[in-house]
């Protein structure tokens, strides 16, 4: 027979919400667990490869299906900082977010999250080839 403890209770409730949470993010932030190229139209791209390898300290930037291009209008540097005009409003960019690779891609590419408190906030940053 089982033995029953409130220890056991208390894991397994814990489990159980950790659970509850996954389900929930997946459900109202689907953007953060899945890729957008889902009829994997750049699946045969040239720089596939070379957009799967990405990363800045933050982690992987995810592909090229998961990032936004930038026109040159809307980055710059600022005091020696690269900041990205999005929605209207200039977002500097945490210099942990910076991919450090030479731009083989050419723009410049930002990849973007919503926090929890719905703020936009910047996983990786890759400035246009000639920046």
């Amino acid at each position: 027979m089982a033995k029953f403890s409130l220890t056991n209770l208390t894991v397994s409730f814990a489990n159980l919400g950790i659970i509850w949470c996954a389900a929930l993010s997946l459900l109202f932030f689907p953007r953060l667990g899945l890729a957008r190229d889902l009829d994997g139209k750049y699946a045969s791209s040239p720089l596939k490869q070379w957009f799967d390898s990405l990363a800045s300290r933050r982690g992987l930037c995810c592909s090229v299906a998961d990032g936004q291009s930038v026109e040159d209008v809307d980055w710059d540097t600022k005091d020696g900082k690269y900041r990205v005009r999005l929605d209207g409003q200039w977002i500097e960019v945490p210099p942990d977010a910076l991919v450090t690779a030479p731009n083989k891609f050419g723009p410049a590419v930002v990849w973007l999250y919503k926090d929890y408190e719905g703020r936009t906030q910047i996983r990786c940053f890759i400035p246009g080839a000639g920046g």
